[in-house]
């Protein structure tokens, strides 16, 4: 358990992952990306992951501008309960969290109570 600190974001339509830096290697005609986590912002810990890439989408930021961005497929843990996440990377050293939960990912699974905080906390 990697204990990822996340925000959930109902205008985000994707959800995305802290990454400063990964790369795009191709084996067996499949691409896959190896990427360099920062579970926790504050933190010098880096963890070294692969995912096979499920897709390249274009995505439009709060700001106007797009970019590419790969989505790869995962699991994440919360309130004990085992769910599959579509994920892309981005660097998010600027922001609070290094996670963010996008609607795709929230939508038909909770119900997001703005007046409360932390209830998944340590489940991530």
């Amino acid at each position: 358990m990697y204990n990822i600190e996340a925000k959930i974001d109902t205008g985000a339509e994707t959800s995305v992952l802290h990454c400063e830096d990964y790369e795009v290697t191709e084996k067996n005609e499949k691409h896959f990306i190896t990427c360099h986590i920062r579970p926790h912002l504050e933190s010098d810990e880096i963890l070294t992951i692969t995912f096979p890439i499920h897709r390249e989408r274009v995505v439009k930021s709060s700001f106007g501008q797009t970019e590419t961005r790969h989505i790869f497929l995962t699991k994440i843990r919360m309130f004990d309960q085992l769910y599959d996440i579509k994920l892309s990377l981005r660097d998010r050293s600027s922001m609070s969290y290094p996670m963010l939960l996008g609607r795709n990912f929230i939508s038909k699974k909770f119900l997001v109570d703005v007046s409360k905080k932390n209830l998944a906390s340590n489940t991530l």
